[in-house]
């Protein structure tokens, strides 16, 4: 498999909710065909608190130009909201997108990848995908949709942010203790919202197939986190495989001749997201 372009790919913004007045956008990137094209809701990373809809762009064009559907989503995130305002916008964008996802020639069924606080975010909104506090927000005349994934590609996850916490303390890494602050606000909530602690303590959860993609010497997401994590879902019963990269840039990935391992990664995910959907 290779990811060379096999589909031309029109991109536009829509909009998925509005809250208090204000339009929240998912960016579309549609393959040219008549598909059905596998779906995926795509959550940026930036450490809970910055990005955007377009900081997955290279990803997310490269993914489409090999025949899947992304969804990528805004969502609210410090100083306007802090936790669990993220997770109740991304569990109603992916039932928004399993509603409207044939009108992009895409399938009802929907996957999802996220980067650093966003893989955080898509595993916890996988895990618990009809928590109460997080399916919230109403998706006008359709209760019946749930936010369940078929799948989860998790980038170098945040999987547990009160780890993630304290690895930060431990360094002196201020920048990244302000934005758990900002998004968390405390250490129990913090533990509240780890996959790590729900898939050690919580019963009714779901367990969709993970892809984790790693990267080698990551200074900012701790391998310890990572392998813990691994062990306890494949305990649990949940399917997860892990594959690590080295010299993936730390933002804005370009599939190209001079990013190789981001090239790698992109057929790594494209292989992934084709085997839970045929």
């Amino acid at each position: 498999m290779d990811t060379n372009n096999k589909y031309e790919v029109d991109v536009r913004d829509v909009e998925y909710q509005q809250l208090a007045g204000k339009p929240w956008l998912a960016r579309i990137y549609q393959p040219k065909g008549t598909g059905p094209f596998p779906t995926i809701v795509d959550v940026h990373g930036g450490a809970w608190h910055n990005g955007d809809r377009n900081s997955n762009a290279g990803i997310d064009q490269a993914l489409a130009a090999n025949g899947i559907l992304v969804a990528a989503v805004d969502f609210r995130q410090p100083p306007e909201a802090g936790y669990p305002a993220s997770i109740c916008d991304i569990n109603l964008a992916i039932r928004w997108l399993k509603l409207h996802a044939a009108e992009f020639n895409g399938t009802t069924t929907v996957g999802a990848f996220g980067n650093s606080s966003g893989g955080h975010q898509v595993v916890l909104s996988a895990l618990r995908s009809r928590h109460p506090s997080y399916s919230a927000l109403p998706l006008p005349s359709h209760p019946e949709i749930n936010a369940g994934l078929a799948y989860v590609i998790a980038g170098w996850p945040v999987i547990c942010p009160l780890y993630r916490f304290h690895f930060a303390k431990e360094f002196n890494r201020q920048e990244l203790i302000q934005a758990h602050i900002d998004y968390w606000r405390t250490e129990e909530a913090m533990s509240e919202g780890s996959p790590q602690t729900i898939i050690e303590h919580e019963q009714q959860i779901d367990l969709p197939p993970i892809l984790m993609l790693l990267k080698a010497n990551d200074k900012n997401h701790p391998l310890e986190m990572q392998e813990r994590f691994i062990a306890s879902y494949r305990k649990r019963g949940g399917a997860i495989e892990v594959h690590t990269f080295d010299g993936l840039p730390e933002h804005r990935m370009v599939p190209s001749p001079s990013q190789p391992e981001t090239m790698r990664a992109i057929d790594t995910m494209t292989a992934f997201i084709r085997r839970q959907t045929a």
